[in-house]
């Protein structure tokens, strides 16, 4: 058994009784009473995380400096927080940060990208032995899945962080492109239902001494409880929620008429039926030449998506349970380099927390002058991570167990920032 049941301090007996359900019996799925009643608690229920690959450049975005030399071509704009600016392209962005928390002072160690994407993603430096979970799977875990057909986890355009040693049944659902949604999902026309359904139980037949052997092997089991959820969610009406041609074209253009755009439009449908955790990957941050020429067009997107999913999760009543968060590996050096772009630059980098469980309309944490340390406030990724999971009421502090025995927590033993929350 992987997870550990005793409770720990911040666990309720819901919580308890949802952990306990799903190491036992492998499920883990609220009734549409409970879901209700989870949603009214203040916390947020559902994530829509959007990861900027390539690392965000936060002079030009959420902390600029208009009055460092190091701010170059990239203009300001008031938000409606006195006092507080952002970059020019976030003219969208600006005008909801009453729903934000905005984070300045993030900080760590590594400027590789690889080492720092998975850092970010799961509070742990990579290590040979141990593959540890994203985000989602661990959500998945602690806090179940909502409907009975959809994955609880879903990354689109991107390839996040997977399930690590918590094994295959927690995996998320990739979807590369969302204007094609979810592929593949309809049979050959010369296969009848009746005929799939032989199929499968003859395909059963053939493995049934293969399974007597591997009956407690959880990644031969997690397969099965995988194959089995998308042969059920092929069957189910529930499949429509990826597919974002049943919006309106003026709908789809209030996103954006680019892949990062339709990501952000087809988590709010995915959120809206019912997935617990939804990862868009926003690629192209990695501006190390002609910065200036780049940013309002990558900005830009970001700006235009971001704020029409929270403008839009907000007017459906959704933004009370669902969680919007800006992340990304590190931050970009503020100094120009000789090609007009800005290097790695671990040391400071900003993010963004919004909606359940987020008390929004503040900044925290602040750089020096020129945006190169952190000054105040600071932010580790791991305390990030512990405050996304504190948001949502999650058992932060409680040990989940590899199956080689060591002990892993969401935040690697990090607490959260208690001021950012609601």
């Amino acid at each position: 058994m992987i997870k550990k049941l005793a409770t720990t301090k911040g666990s309720d007996r819901r919580q308890f009784m949802q952990v306990a359900a799903g190491a036992l019996l492998g499920v883990n799925v609220l009734s549409s009473e409970e879901a209700f009643a989870a949603a009214s608690d203040g916390k947020a229920k559902q994530i829509v995380y959007l990861f900027m690959a390539g690392a965000m450049s936060h002079i030009d975005t959420f902390d600029p400096k208009p009055s460092s030399k190091n701010q170059g071509q990239t203009g300001t704009v008031n938000t409606s927080i006195s006092g507080v600016k952002f970059g020019e392209s976030f003219k969208n962005l600006s005008k909801l940060t009453s729903e934000m928390a905005v984070i300045r002072g993030l900080t760590q160690e590594t400027g590789a990208h690889g080492p720092a994407r998975y850092l970010i993603r799961t509070s742990y430096k990579e290590i040979a032995s141990t593959q540890h979970p994203g985000m989602g799977s661990w959500i998945q875990l602690l806090d179940g899945r909502i409907s009975k057909t959809l994955p609880s986890t879903v990354h689109i355009g991107g390839d996040g962080e997977g399930p690590g040693y918590l094994g295959t049944k927690y995996a998320p659902v990739p979807i590369a492109d969302p204007a094609r949604g979810l592929e593949d999902t309809k049979g050959p026309a010369y296969l009848k239902e009746s005929q799939f359904s032989r199929r499968l139980r003859l395909s059963e037949g053939f493995d049934r001494n293969f399974r007597s052997v591997t009956q407690n092997n959880t990644k031969v089991n997690g397969y099965d409880a995988l194959y089995q959820e998308a042969v059920t969610l092929l069957k189910s009406d529930d499949i429509k929620a990826f597919d974002i041609n049943e919006e309106s074209d003026a709908v789809k253009e209030k996103y954006g008429a680019n892949r990062f755009g339709q990501g952000c439009l087809l988590a709010r449908r995915l959120i809206e039926s019912g997935v617990r955790y939804v990862e868009v990957q926003s690629g192209g941050w990695d501006m190390h030449r002609d910065i200036f020429n780049t940013m309002p067009t990558r900005g830009g997107e970001l700006d235009q998506a971001a704020g029409a999913l929270i403008s839009d999760l907000k007017e459906r009543g959704l933004l009370d349970q669902t969680m919007v968060v800006i992340g990304t590996e590190f931050g970009r050096k503020p100094n120009i380099n000789i090609n007009t772009g800005r290097d790695h630059h671990p040391a400071a980098f900003s993010g963004m927390l919004a909606g359940a469980g987020i008390a929004g309309g503040q900044v925290y944490g602040s750089t020096d002058a020129d945006a190169f340390y952190v000054e105040d406030q600071v932010m580790s990724v791991q305390e990030f991570n512990a405050t996304i999971a504190a948001a949502m009421g999650l058992p932060y502090e409680e040990e989940i167990f590899s199956p080689t025995g060591r002990p892993f927590t969401i935040g690697n033993g990090a607490g959260p920032v208690e001021k950012l929350l609601a």
